[in-house]
């Protein structure tokens, strides 16, 4: 029982994700690991794909942090992002890297951009989310199409005491980079900004102020009209399967149950599958002696199992 029981318990450390985030804590200047998670268009948020699939700043050896399974099956893939952020010290336009684009990786950005992706960074624990570019469209005749790329991100830090509490990431004071009438590769360089602002919400509710600032709408958390359409193509088809077997089985059944008068006559008509019904109700030969190996056997292993 002992095997079983720790069977049990590393099964329910494996599905079952903490509920409760690490309690970290930190001191003046030590380092604040940023992860940069998964981007996806705004308007289904079950699309997602790394990060760092698109054409962005990366290190030359991406580093993965480990994964519950609740955190794969929601679509997690946190790494280490080159992001430099140290506890309560603010940073104003600090160089995150310089970047050669071909056209091709333009036009992947831009396609990004059209579709409203956004990013998602974890700051201890806490997801920051944004979207990768600007679009602009205006006018019927003429008409205009202004995409702009978010080349500098400011990061807003809220703290109590030694603990982070929240934190958003802006672009209100940006402007974004041109990336129109892009027909040759082009060099850009993506800064960054750190400011830390001191709160006093408790570590205990910092989970009340991530719930009242949702990045999706209301209405995107809970795909009411995806699962009723999903139930009701599930009990669509599973009546169609059913009524199909319904009218090709039932000749079948009705004959199967026939007297055993006509079972030479019925097997000789019988071929494929429908012969299955010869085999199922025979007794197989020293059938005693079978079902006492079986359970015997079942018992033997219940036991050597069980002790081990």
């Amino acid at each position: 029982m002992a095997f079983l029981h720790s069977v049990a318990l590393l099964c329910m450390w494996f599905v079952v994700p903490p509920l409760i985030a690490a309690d970290n804590r930190y001191k003046q200047g030590d380092p604040v690991m940023l992860y940069v998670n998964k981007v996806g268009p705004y308007h289904n948020p079950q699309e997602t794909y790394h990060f760092y699939q698109l054409p962005v700043c990366a290190p030359s050896q991406i580093r993965h942090k480990s994964l519950t399974l609740g955190e794969v099956l929601d679509g997690d893939r946190m790494a280490e992002s080159m992001y430099k952020i140290s506890f309560r010290v603010n940073v104003e336009r600090e160089p995150l890297c310089e970047l050669k684009l071909a056209v091709s990786q333009v036009e992947e950005l831009r396609q990004a951009i059209e579709e409203l992706y956004y990013f998602e960074f974890v700051l201890d624990d806490i997801p920051i989310r944004g979207f990768v570019g600007y679009m602009e469209e205006s006018g019927f005749l003429p008409h205009t199409h202004k995409i702009g790329l978010w080349s500098h991100l400011d990061f807003n830090i809220e703290y109590n005491e030694d603990r982070i509490i929240f934190a958003n990431v802006s672009v209100r004071d940006v402007k974004p980079f041109s990336l129109d009438d892009v027909r040759e590769p082009l060099s850009l360089t993506h800064t960054y900004s750190i400011r830390w602002f001191p709160t006093s919400v408790t570590y205990e509710r910092r989970g009340d102020r991530l719930r009242d600032t949702s990045f999706f709408p209301k209405s995107l958390e809970i795909h009411w009209l995806s699962i009723i359409n999903s139930m009701v193509l599930v009990f669509l088809l599973l009546g169609f399967v059913v009524i199909i077997l319904m009218r090709v089985l039932k000749s079948d059944l009705a004959r199967y149950n026939l007297d055993e008068e006509g079972t030479d006559d019925m097997e000789q008509g019988d071929n494929g599958w429908k012969i299955i019904h010869t085999d199922v109700f025979r007794f197989p030969p020293h059938r005693s002696l079978l079902c006492a190996i079986l359970g015997v056997g079942s018992q033997f292993l219940a036991l050597g199992t069980g002790n081990s």
